[in-house]
């Protein structure tokens, strides 16, 4: 009785020391103690290689046509998806994972089986590889963390520009979760704001990624989705269940300028419901939600209807208020973060929304070329 007494106190100890040190233990343990090794850019025609892509429509095994049972992937594809997968390499020997990495690649293929197949019933999916900073540079703010995004960031700009080529004139849907939500943020500054090709974007979908709305949105040529039906917009919404303690993202977020210049610090951030598409609520609704319960070796997973409401919090995040039965564990951050489940919880409602936004650009497309045949004819 008295071992199992000690047991007992150690394992509470241990667990207020988490919930107290949380933070400062995931540093140590996950941020590169070396410096960032620069590396020369990819070969420019990399892209044009199958083996660079995770994902692509001729990749034999495409772990982004996963589905659970009773749901297919679309027989022919009408938008083209570019998908950045999150961070799936933990080492902290490096600030950038090798191409090779087998852990980190498989890890890959299994966020693209629970994210990316959201978007399948909508669209051909195109994943890259690319060389991503380890999990260790977003809990930094040395040098050599924005060093190692900034090389990641130039392998998915080079994957975006063969994406294009191969998409031909399809409507184009652009998602990513976490350090893919990351770059993807970038690649609207940079080659979808005040470009032709922003006409074509059906939606892009921020996850797990704090997208500033005074400090960051006018950049970035897309508005916030505030309609079910909108197109041309962006959703973003981080996970969290109450009590929630954002703290880990605050920090960063709010000690970097935004992509307008201007300071994050205190800014509201987007805050989109998946289940309806819109702006989430500041007060708890209850809402069904259709997610995705895995297997204990995650190698597969049923889809589940559960209930639980959502509201947004004042600066930002998307709270619920039960956790679906099945879901977290070990996989919930600190703060009780439900990051790693962002798409996950709202399998079924994500791949909702993309079609439910597909319908609607075919419809406004449709309407524009009537129009023009009208003038035409006239």
């Amino acid at each position: 009785l008295y071992i199992v007494a000690v047991l007992i106190v150690l394992a509470l100890a241990a667990t207020f020391a988490y919930r107290i040190w949380g933070v400062e233990l995931l540093r140590q343990a996950m941020v590169p103690g070396g410096r960032f090794e620069s590396q020369a850019a990819l070969p420019v025609d990399s892209y044009t290689r199958a083996d660079m892509w995770l994902a692509r429509p001729d990749k034999p095994g495409n772990p982004a046509l996963w589905t659970p049972k009773g749901i297919q992937p679309a027989d022919k594809p009408e938008a083209a998806v570019f998908f950045l997968h999150p961070t799936s390499y933990l080492n902290r020997a490096k600030w950038n994972a090798p191409l090779d990495d087998k852990e980190a690649n498989d890890r890959a293929n299994l966020f693209l089986r629970g994210q990316a197949s959201a978007f399948n019933g909508a669209g051909a999916i195109w994943a890259p590889r690319y060389r991503q900073a380890t999990f260790g540079a977003f809990l930094t703010t040395k040098a050599d963390a924005q060093q190692a995004l900034d090389l990641a960031y130039r392998d998915v700009t080079a994957a975006f520009d063969q994406f294009l080529k191969e998409a031909g004139d399809r409507p184009i849907i652009l998602a990513g979760h976490s350090q893919g939500a990351l770059h993807l943020t970038r690649l609207l500054r940079d080659r979808i704001a005040s470009k032709p090709l922003a006409k074509r974007i059906v939606a892009a979908y921020v996850v797990g990624w704090p997208v500033s709305q005074s400090s960051d949105l006018p950049a970035l040529g897309l508005p916030e989705c505030t309609a079910a039906d909108q197109i041309g917009c962006i959703l973003s919404w981080q996970s969290f269940a109450d009590p929630a303690d954002p703290s880990l993202i605050l920090d960063t977020f709010d000690a970097s300028p935004g992509f307008t210049g201007a300071p994050r610090k205190g800014t509201t951030m987007v805050c989109t419901n998946p289940v309806t598409g819109a702006p989430a609520a500041k007060d708890a609704a209850m809402f069904e939600v259709g997610n995705l319960l895995p297997a204990s070796d995650l190698s597969s997973a049923t889809l589940a209807k559960s209930q639980t409401t959502l509201r947004c919090d004042g600066r930002g995040f998307l709270l619920l208020g039960t956790v679906p039965q099945g879901v977290g564990g070990r996989y919930v951050l600190p703060g009780n973060n439900y990051h790693v489940f962002d798409y996950t919880l709202f399998w079924s409602d994500v791949r909702a929304d993309a079609e439910r936004r597909l319908t609607a650009y075919r419809t406004r497309r449709s309407s524009w070329i009537d129009f023009f045949s009208r003038r035409a004819v006239g």
